[in-house]
């Protein structure tokens, strides 16, 4: 690789040709280590704080599958969608207005470090495999400090997404286990694909600082879900 970083543009269109992969709710995405595990403790969290939630905010929302578990659990009426790729975003939609007719979904294509979120708008703020695609310190601190901003008093803000790890010999190992991982998943040519588009296109940070920047935008409540090898379910309450 030549250390460039892929551009959104780019991410946008792997994306826009990749639906299918990501419109599963049973299995979630498969390259993710436990995804369906991060997918529900997310949901049973979400509703164990604010059991009477009705606004979501779904940040890359892929295919809809947060949208849809959270539906299994609480009684939203309004559910607002931003991911960048279009067919992801029309594949959300006709999946949750099967589901749910009666919630009414918006949909925004944008990138969440320009999207103009509401103030004090939404219950409950999910962001799955989509954060590791911000960059610079500065991305992280105002997505975070913007998202804690559009959430109600007693919101809720969950994360489910790779991280990395402090430690460079931790790294090294953590990732020779993933790497184990995608290999008897699929084989090893699909392990080099999963860390050929890792390395063009993420720039993830340790679980530790995240909780720590969830802590500076405001958060009260920090807790980690779940964690196993390197991806996290984890969140904080406004």
């Amino acid at each position: 690789m030549d250390g460039r970083k892929s551009t959104t543009e780019e991410i946008r269109r792997r994306f826009d040709g990749d639906v299918e992969r990501f419109s599963n709710l049973e299995t979630g995405q498969s390259a993710t280590v436990d995804a369906p595990v991060s997918l529900e403790l997310i949901a049973r969290a979400a509703a164990g704080v604010r059991p009477a939630a009705t606004t979501l905010l779904d940040i890359g929302c892929g295919a809809g599958n947060y949208s849809l578990k959270l539906l299994q659990y609480l009684p939203l009426r309004s559910v607002t969608l931003i991911d960048l790729s279009r067919p992801m975003l029309d594949r959300a939609v006709e999946r949750i207005s099967v589901a749910a007719p009666e919630v009414e979904v918006t949909a925004i294509q944008s990138d969440i470090r320009e999207a103009a979120l509401p103030a004090d708008a939404f219950d409950v703020a999910v962001a799955a495999a989509t954060l590791h695609h911000l960059r610079a310190e500065e991305e992280w601190r105002q997505v975070f400090g913007g998202i804690y901003r559009a959430l109600l008093p007693g919101g809720s803000f969950w994360i489910a997404d790779l991280v990395t790890h402090q430690s460079a010999a931790v790294q090294q190992v953590m990732w020779q286990r993933y790497g184990e991982y995608l290999a008897a998943l699929k084989g090893s040519e699909y392990r080099d694909h999963v860390f050929a588009y890792i390395d063009a296109e993420d720039t993830p940070r340790p679980l530790g600082w995240q909780l720590e920047l969830l802590v500076r935008a405001g958060f009260r409540e920090v807790d980690v879900l779940h964690k196993n090898n390197c991806f996290s379910a984890f969140g904080g309450v406004k």
